[in-house]
């Protein structure tokens, strides 16, 4: 689904990302970790053919980032940190409007999801008067109008309580269950424990890990811990 080789950024002489290397199979869903500067955002923006590397390639599906963007980005969702929505219209007026935008989308479709998100009770509420998490909810939900096979989330919960978190991430675990491929950056332990399959862990641009949750365990010297927030701190350090 996707695939990097000698992936690397550059900003002046500062090199953010480093010849990473990988392959992400379609349905699993990924959870990109590291410390604040470790390149998760440059990594994420990359795939989501929001900003150019400056060297190696990155295809997915088969598609190349660099020479096929329109066709790469009707199979992808990108939700931003920030809540990129109009808090000024309601819910409905969002997703109709974007909807317009978003080749292949469907009310009914739309309408579905909704339902199954909780969201459907609050559609004629402006956004400025919706909770946090519903906020964050709608965020999501304009990234998937046009049903994309590739889902690429960038700490999608950040400032909203437990409770909303833990829906949030439920609702990603039934995408993935559906088949959908999930990249999913994130600071919270939890989250990235529940949802995740496997793991693309930076530290100041360079890949130290990818691979499965149970070898993520085996990766650094608290292998043997129970705590799966204790391992990953340890191994970015």
């Amino acid at each position: 689904m996707i695939a990097a080789e000698n992936l690397k950024k550059k900003f002046g002489r500062k090199e953010v990302l480093k010849e990473m290397n990988f392959f992400i199979e379609k349905g699993e869903t990924v959870g990109v970790v590291g410390p604040n500067g470790a390149g998760k955002s440059t990594l994420l923006r990359i795939l989501a053919t929001l900003m150019k590397s400056s060297g190696g390639s990155v295809q997915i599906d088969g598609l190349d980032v660099r020479k096929e963007q329109k066709r790469i980005r009707q199979k992808i969702g990108y939700v931003p940190q920030e809540i990129a929505v109009y808090h000024e219209l309601t819910t409905r007026e969002n997703l109709r409007f974007f909807a317009k935008l978003a080749k292949g989308s469907s009310e009914e479709r739309w309408m579905q999801r909704c339902e199954e998100w909780r969201l459907a009770e609050h559609l004629d509420k402006k956004v400025k008067h919706l909770s946090g998490g519903n906020q964050r909810k709608l965020n999501i939900l304009i990234a998937m109008l046009h049903d994309p096979d590739l889902l690429i989330l960038d700490e999608p919960t950040v400032g909203i309580d437990i409770s909303a978190k833990q829906e949030i991430v439920n609702d990603l675990r039934q995408l993935g269950r559906e088949g959908k491929t999930i990249l999913y950056s994130s600071h919270d332990a939890q989250e990235l424990e529940t949802l995740c399959t496997s793991f693309l862990i930076l530290k100041e641009g360079e890949l130290l890990f990818y691979g499965s949750k149970q070898k993520v365990r085996q990766f650094g010297s608290v292998a043997q811990s129970e705590n799966f927030a204790e391992t990953l701190g340890e191994i970015v350090g």
